[in-house]
């Protein structure tokens, strides 16, 4: 079983994966392939995704040392080729911020409702943990984003719900052993109403992810 810190430390390295995306209102499918590489943050570096994510820094009560230890993260550089040709690279840093560094009623008033199949108890404990999660880049739109993560150590699963301007987007990551990584992602329309939990699915993905394992 992963502790948060030790799930993070599992996921540097250098990762291939094979997907297929399922787009739900065409009726299509599409496969693609990605390497990427995966490192974790230093201090300078977290300091610098709180900095673009400036309306966060308000609502938490961490400081340095405690960002430092207590708040994991990642760089991803990646590059995505799919079948009919199509090249996407990208470069991205993430942070996790646990619950207990965010005030209290932030969780709750700061983002709207979670798609049902990311809903979690109210109270957490020992079998998970939630927070927010801050990235300097988004995938499918620009700019810095702020979503919400949980995780599950028993399952040694992280699920990250990304809020995008006309979607969002369910991300969930599970180790199954320590260089091998199953991989989901459903993405909603976003509800013109802001308290209504999104409920219309476009896109559903499946992935395999292996870790490259020098000889």
């Amino acid at each position: 079983m992963l502790s948060f810190q030790d799930f993070f430390a599992a996921c540097t390295g250098t990762w291939h994966t094979e997907r297929i995306y399922h787009f739900t209102q065409q009726g299509e499918s599409e496969r693609s392939y990605t390497e990427f590489c995966v490192t974790a943050l230093d201090l300078a570096a977290k300091q610098q995704i709180l900095a673009v994510n400036d309306p966060i820094q308000s609502r938490l009560t961490v400081g340095v040392e405690q960002i430092d230890a207590d708040c994991p993260g990642f760089a991803i550089a990646f590059d995505t080729k799919s079948e009919t040709g199509e090249e996407v690279s990208m470069r991205l840093q993430a942070l996790f911020i646990p619950a207990t560094y965010v005030h209290p009623q932030a969780l709750e008033t700061t983002l709207p409702p979670l798609p049902l199949a990311a809903q979690m108890p109210s109270a957490g404990g020992e079998e998970w943990l939630q927070g927010f999660y801050l990235r300097d880049e988004g995938y499918s739109e620009t700019g810095a984003i702020t979503g919400r993560f949980t995780y599950q150590p028993t399952r040694q699963t992280l699920e990250m719900t990304t809020y995008y301007r006309r979607s969002v987007a369910v991300d969930q990551m599970r180790f199954i052993d320590a260089n091998t990584r199953l991989r989901t992602i459903v993405t909603y329309e976003r509800p013109d109403e802001l308290l209504q939990p999104p409920t219309v699915i476009n896109l559903v993905g499946f992935g395999l992810e292996n870790r490259q394992v020098s000889a």
